[in-house]
């Protein structure tokens, strides 16, 4: 039996028009309908590489799992969790392909983290691990930037993965794609940092939804944050960072230095 298509959605600006598409082949088409529900390809809008691509969905909130790769639990000690250890990113975090990371003054240390992110298509709590995939949209890069520094100073995420800009996400989201064994690497200039499988995740996809949705409701478009693999790489101003994810494609986003106003 053949597999369903895989369709990818973006979210972009071109010119004066603006809205969600269907890239195919390198130009980008207008979606007709909603994202959230029946859709279908309308006109053709323009080339990607004539377009400004932004962040592929809108969320109420990010919710994130740490700890959830065996070589990473292994690289910053500690126990395997028994159960996904969530923590959330502010929708105020998020920026598109293209934009820069801002590395703020207050930090010394900033680390990249390549990650698979869900994106929910429909209202879900309480779902079973079993049906969980039903309340997907589909899939996208995420990088978890991480002031690490800050991080082990204060022996939790919040303020150190809650700055601005901290949140990249993109290019599309990839609707009908297989979660299960995704090729998913970092690079830094150029250079491979990380390489895994979303095969290795510690807590699988339907796992992760099932267990959030447990404990709070996933609304459209709300975005989970799967966890990264050993090796997160350091970032300076200067530098470009790509999250790499086999049947995405590639996030790539700038480091820059805060500046003062």
């Amino acid at each position: 039996m053949a597999a369903n298509p895989v369709h990818k959605i973006v979210r972009f600006r071109i010119g004066r028009s603006s809205g969600y598409g269907l890239l195919e082949g390198g130009a980008i088409y207008r979606l007709s309908g909603s994202i959230f529900g029946e859709f279908k390809r309308g006109e053709k809008v323009g080339r990607v590489d004539a377009a400004r691509l932004l962040s592929p969905c809108v969320p109420s909130k990010v919710v994130a799992v740490g700890r959830n790769y065996s070589d990473h639990v292994a690289e910053i000690g500690g126990a395997v969790p028994e159960e996904p250890r969530m923590f959330f990113k502010p929708p105020s975090s998020i920026v598109g392909p293209g934009a820069d990371i801002v590395y703020p003054s207050m930090t010394k240390h900033v680390e990249a983290e390549a990650e698979l992110a869900i994106v929910m298509r429909r209202k879900a709590r309480n779902v079973s691990e079993a049906n969980a995939l039903d309340y997907v949209l589909g899939y996208t890069c995420a990088n978890d930037v991480s002031a690490r520094d800050i991080q082990h100073r204060e022996a939790m995420p919040n303020r150190a993965k809650a700055f601005d800009t901290f949140c990249p996400l993109g290019p599309c989201i990839a609707v009908g794609l297989d979660p299960s064994s995704l090729a998913i690497q970092s690079r830094v200039n150029g250079q491979v940092r990380q390489s895994s499988s979303t095969s290795l995740l510690i807590h699988n996809v339907p796992r992760i939804i099932s267990f959030i949705s447990e404990v709070l409701t996933l609304l459209p478009g709300d975005v989970i944050l799967s966890g990264t693999m050993a090796g997160t790489p350091k970032l300076v101003p200067g530098d470009v960072v790509d999250i790499v994810i086999e049947g995405i494609g590639e996030l790539s986003n700038r480091v820059v230095a805060q500046g003062k106003k």
